[in-house]
């Protein structure tokens, strides 16, 4: 039996192009999030817009897990680096998220930490994992594997690239995956976290400059992990 695969994007420009490619398309709008299901190489799939940040991040996985109970929930779209290793439009598959904004450290605990759960990082499926960076292969994208930081900031300073980098050990920077990881994580779902760099440290001028064709690669590297999966 095949699997129903969820995809999310936080922008338009992340997930148009695969909504464009999809047939037997119907749609559904759910607090505002729009859904689209049908198929992608003859695989199902649902896909949404969430929105920028956190809190749509979560609303949106929740609501796709809820509604279309799917099977594996795929999180793409562009995102900053954190290393010298990762260059514009080069590809980040997580191994793992967190949450570099989540901080109770004033009470003894460590940076990062999810109150209740008591976990700094969440980990992404492996097989999931593999199969994207083998999309990244196949797409001929260059790709690095490694922890992706969330928060709900634009990080353009480079001293708070620094400090996201050395405290989580990161070489991405955004503002949804570990939301998405978390949503993930509490309901038992597999996920998987890939992201195309958009910006280094030039950080908001590479941004306007690159989010396009960072944001293509990205959805070309999704709809190879849909066609392989």
């Amino acid at each position: 039996m095949s699997k129903l695969i969820g995809i999310i994007g936080a922008m338009d420009i992340e997930v148009n192009g695969i909504v464009n490619s999809m047939t037997d398309l119907e749609s559904k709008n759910i607090s505002g999030i729009t859904f689209y299901k049908g198929k992608l190489y003859s695989k199902d799939i649902v896909v949404a817009k969430c929105g920028i940040g956190k809190v749509f991040a979560s609303i949106c996985a929740q609501t796709m897990i809820l509604e279309y109970k799917v099977d594996i929930v795929i999180n793409t779209g562009v995102a900053g680096s954190l290393t010298n290793n990762l260059k514009v439009l080069d590809i980040a598959v997580a191994s793992k998220v967190v949450q570099h904004d989540m901080d109770t450290s004033p009470l003894g605990d460590p940076k990062g930490l999810i109150s209740g759960i008591n976990v700094i990082y969440f980990d992404v499926n492996n097989t999931v994992k593999d199969f994207l960076k083998k999309a990244c292969e196949m797409a001929d994208c260059r790709c690095f594997e490694g922890v992706i930081a969330s928060g709900d900031k634009f990080i353009a300073n480079k001293q708070d690239k620094i400090n996201i980098a050395n405290e989580f050990n990161a070489i991405a920077c955004e503002m949804e995956g570990a939301a998405i990881g978390h949503t993930c994580f509490i309901n038992n779902i597999p996920f998987g976290i890939i992201r195309a760099i958009s910006d280094g440290d030039g950080a908001e001028m590479d941004y306007q400059t690159f989010s396009k064709l960072a944001a293509e690669n990205s959805i070309k590297i999704t709809k190879k992990f849909v066609e392989i999966y």
